[in-house]
Parts: structure tokens; C-alpha cells; sequence
């Protein structure tokens, strides 16, 4: 890339991201009532994204070949016990996280 290439890109992507970070507050200001359709995304989103991240996290365990699951099983086991004695989501995750890279780097 050549120096203005690169300073087009930079460009560009700052200004994506300023464009992404401001325009929640400019079509939705707070002199205005949120849409209930906006306010339904808002529910119902964080629900969904962790379920697709929980199927996402689980798509290629094979229960047929050795450890046949076993480290994704117990850190999931730590995440949820974890997470019922403190309910603290970033907890849990980083429990469940450390967890499975310890039993799969270490032990599986």
C-alpha cells in the first residue's frame, strides 16, 4: 500500500467506527421516545446472542473421538455453577474460558 492508501484506510475506518459509535444517539435521541420495536431488539438481543454463541462454542464437539467432549462439558459445568453462586455474567465467562483452555492446553 502506498502512504495514501494507508491514510485513506484509517480514514475510512475511523469514520466507520465514529458513524457506528454516534448513530444510536442521532436517530434515537433522548428527547424522543424509543420505537418498542428498538426497545424489543434491546430485551431481546443479549438473549439470542448468547444462546448463538453457546451453539457456536458446541458445533464441532465430537462425542464419538477422544476426550469425546469432556473439557467443553466440565467448563461448561464450572461456567454454570459459577455463575449460580455469584451471578456475575463476565465472571462466569472468564471462569469457563480459563477453565476449558486449562483442561484442553494441559490435561486433554
Amino acid at each position: 500500500m502506498t502512504h495514501t492508501q494507508m491514510l485513506l484506510t484509517i480514514l475510512i475506518v475511523a469514520l466507520s467506527t465514529m458513524l457506528t459509535r454516534f448513530a444510536p444517539f442521532l436517530l434515537f435521541p433522548s428527547s424522543k421516545k424509543t420505537p418498542a420495536f428498538i426497545q424489543y431488539l434491546g430485551t431481546i438481543l443479549p438473549s439470542a446472542v448468547m444462546g448463538l454463541l453457546v451453539v457456536y462454542s458446541f458445533k464441532e464437539v465430537s462425542l464419538t473421538t477422544a476426550p469425546h467432549g469432556l473439557p467443553e462439558a466440565i467448563a461448561c459445568l464450572a461456567l454454570v455453577i459459577v455463575h449460580l453462586i455469584k451471578r456475575n455474567l463476565l465472571l462466569s465467562i472468564a471462569t469457563g474460558t480459563i477453565v476449558y483452555m486449562v483442561l484442553s492446553q494441559l490435561i486433554f
